[in-house]
């Protein structure tokens, strides 16, 4: 029985750790790569505002709602807190600190951004490297991202 379950597994539990470990690293170096072009928020949150000012006029009514109510009022907030969680996901993936909540928070940030832009409605959405490959990746490490090797504290 244990032989089945294990050839099943496509090699079993350890080669998958140690697979979800790697996603993991590659997923925080992309999330360090995003923080670091977004720096420039941190002191001129008018870049974020300027963005969703632009995004606004053409997005769908829900996603309108959202810009105008909750992303242009909280803009100097955004700008602030985005890159540093961008940063702070990124670090802590890599170095396999708490990967299964760092990752379900990242996924939060990564689907709040793609709703806010609203590209979920769009064909380019399906081609854009930071749409599936990378909500794939946070939902694999937060479902099975617990006791990975190499990490801090899991």
């Amino acid at each position: 029985m244990a032989t089945v379950a294990k050839a099943r597994t496509g090699g079993g539990s350890g080669q998958t750790a140690i697979a979800l470990r790697v996603l993991a690293i590659f997923v925080g170096v992309f999330f360090l790569a995003m923080a670091f072009n977004k720096i420039e928020w941190v002191t001129n949150s008018n870049l974020l505002l300027e963005r969703f000012q632009r995004w606004a006029p053409t997005a769908r009514p829900w996603v309108r709602w959202y810009l105008e109510t909750l992303a242009i009022p909280g803009a100097p907030i955004f700008a602030r807190v985005v890159p540093i969680a961008e940063f702070a996901a990124g670090i802590s993936l890599i170095i396999g600190f708490w990967p299964r909540l760092v990752a379900a928070l990242a996924l939060v940030m990564v689907l709040n951004f793609h709703f806010a832009t609203a590209s979920f409605w769009s064909w380019e959405f399906l081609r854009d490297g930071t749409g599936p490959p990378i909500i794939g990746a946070l939902l694999a490490l937060s479902i099975g991202g617990a006791r990975l090797p190499w990490t801090v504290r899991s």
